[in-house]
């Protein structure tokens, strides 16, 4: 490479940079990892990739996944890697793995089990526990490669439990004397190269037996306790999400104040609940106040619906709770489709509609007004006429026997949608509002998580083709927006400054995109987990190019094998020429 000056070039592209500013045409020049040099007529490099009429962006910066558990058993950090991000933060809404005593991992992965829908055996067998301590995980992490950078954040269930043993799985208050411990162990954890801690307090998280998180009720004492801990450190950020019920501004008057005694930065989940439909309206403008008052304070909202996915390969579908359908509730997919298409029992199972039908099922997985078939081009702005209600009053059916036909398509592997946050207005104008907004970034992808029921980890992607290019029922995003809001913007939130921008000295962190050709493909369903688990994945077209730290690790979808993704401990400031931009 000597006789190149550089590492590898991206020649011709429209830059897209990260700012916000308008794209321009240039070059842009990679040696040693970093970004050397942006502009037209750069001199050859090693390598090139003839970038003309595509874009080129940072790579994405998901701040919001769950991938604790796939990155000590998998290198390759999909589906998130596939839809051009390159760093990822885990550990979020305080759930994890470390710190760890023996007699707990069990108990761990319970927790995870039922927030996150990652099955017993899956961890079980796939989780090496080579570690106690969260410096011994970050250690573990550290002694892999990826395809992706990864931050961890400390996860307050763990914390808890491995402070105040069976009384933090109780949710019994903490005592001055656990307080002090769980702040030192935040300390230490942060001091070590966490990215910073993270907590939960909504009732939707529950472990696999029914019982809510360790972490629900913990008082503000505590809260504030550990967050002194990050302070201590003078490092760290804060994450939370909450149900912020039956008062959301009181929880966020809390939160303020835990904010304000530590001083660290803190960001929280916001969406639109179907139960307070304006709801979020309130919390922004608390938000804006908190950082009109001079608070680091974020809001993490989604650009598309929050949506559940049912299917008879998933987690749950409409039938789950028949006892017709129990017959067959845990036969292959291929018997499942024999028998649902025998007329007898297809017949004994739609006469019994409804039966055995909790308050669950009625809400959610029967909910034919809300429930869309998923179609090979997924539309995550669906129209009221699509629902399998509208189909079945049109077609005069039976909604039941609709719901069936659909999960039937394709052998059995067609999917119903249920987008139960962010559409109580059946469009995405919240979504658009609060994605506009001053204090939020884009976040809640939840990629590694819930691989029987979402697949959100697409958020990347799903938010260039539908708010740049392909909306139709409302207003759009400019492409140079979005593009700083999931890089920059992300990448700021957490302390990651060195980037998410291309300009000399950043990282280079990159995608080359046929932005015309961009697209996203259905939901599937991949047996690749330890013990053959189970995992919903997603597929987009058109990435031609992912490189990480300098290296290609995707060219037009395929991974190339390379895997020049770290851990990265802490936060990270921006390069020296640039540090006081």
């Amino acid at each position: 490479m000597a006789d190149h000056a550089y590492d590898l070039v991206l020649r011709g592209g429209r830059v897209v940079d990260g700012s916000g500013a308008p794209g321009f045409l240039a070059d842009v020049g990679i040696r040693d990892g970093l970004i050397a040099a942006v502009g037209p007529g750069l001199a050859a490099g090693a390598e090139e990739i003839d970038a003309a009429g595509r874009l080129i962006t940072p790579g994405f910066v998901d701040i919001h996944t769950h991938y604790d558990g796939q990155a000590t058993w998998d290198h390759r950090m999909t589906p998130s890697s596939g839809h051009g991000v390159t760093t990822v933060v885990m550990g979020n809404c305080g759930v994890g793995f470390a710190p760890c005593r023996p007699e707990d991992r069990d108990r761990l992965i319970r927790l995870m089990e039922g927030v996150e829908d990652i099955p017993f055996p899956v961890l079980t067998e796939g989780l090496p526990w080579t570690w106690e301590s969260f410096p011994d995980y970050l250690d573990a992490l550290e002694a892999r490669a990826f395809d992706v950078d990864i931050a961890a954040q400390l996860p307050h269930a763990a914390l808890r439990v491995y402070v105040m043993g069976e009384r933090g799985a109780n949710r019994e208050p903490a005592t001055p004397a656990d307080i002090a411990a769980m702040a030192a162990i935040a300390q230490r954890a942060v001091e070590a190269g966490a990215l910073g801690f993270s907590t939960s307090r909504t009732l939707n998280h529950r472990t696999s037996d029914g019982q809510p998180t360790p972490t629900l009720t913990a008082g503000e004492d505590e809260l504030t306790g550990i967050a002194m801990g990050l302070a201590a450190a003078g490092k760290g950020v804060l994450q939370l999400v909450s149900d912020f019920h039956p008062d959301g501004l009181a929880e966020l008057a809390m939160v303020r104040r835990i904010v304000e005694a530590s001083g660290r930065p803190l960001s929280f989940s916001l969406v639109q609940s179907p139960h307070s439909p304006s709801g979020w309206k309130a919390m922004l403008a608390g938000l804006s106040a908190a950082v009109d008052a001079g608070l680091p304070m974020k809001a993490q909202v989604a650009g598309r619906p929050v949506g559940v996915l049912f299917g008879l390969e998933l987690t749950l579908n409409p039938f789950s709770q028949s006892p017709v359908f129990a017959e067959i509730a845990r036969a292959s997919l291929a018997d499942k489709v024999a028998a649902l298409s025998d007329p007898g029992f297809r017949q004994r199972l739609l006469a019994g509609d409804g039966e055995g039908a909790g308050p669950f099922t009625i809400r959610s997985l029967r909910a034919w007004d809300n429930l869309y078939p998923m179609a090979d081009s997924p539309d995550y702005e669906p129209t009221a006429d699509m629902t399998v209600a509208a189909r079945a009053a049109a077609s005069g059916r039976d909604p039941a026997e609709v719901a069936l036909d659909a999960m039937l398509e394709n052998g059995g592997r067609g999917m119903l949608y249920n987008p139960f946050l962010n559409y109580a207005d059946g469009s995405l104008d919240p979504s658009f509002a609060m994605l506009n907004h001053r204090d939020t970034v884009p976040g809640l992808s939840d990629g590694g998580a819930h691989v029987g029921m979402i697949c959100d980890g697409s958020f990347p992607t799903s938010n260039l083709t539908h708010w740049t290019r392909d909306r139709t029922r409302g207003p759009r995003i400019a492409l140079e927006t979005m593009v700083a809001m999931q890089t920059r913007d992300t990448a700021m939130t957490v302390g990651l400054m060195d980037r998410g921008l291309i300009a000399p000295g950043y990282r280079a962190d990159l995608n080359v995109i046929d932005y015309e050709g961009l697209s996203l493909e259905a939901p599937s369903v991949a047996y690749d987990l330890p013990a053959g688990g189970r995992r919903l994945t997603q597929k987009a077209q058109g990435y031609v190019a992912t490189i990480v730290g300098g290296v290609v690790t995707y060219r037009d979808g395929d991974p190339t094998g390379a895997l020049p993704g770290r851990l990265v401990r802490g936060s990270q400031a921006a390069p020296m020429a640039l540090a006081a931009e």
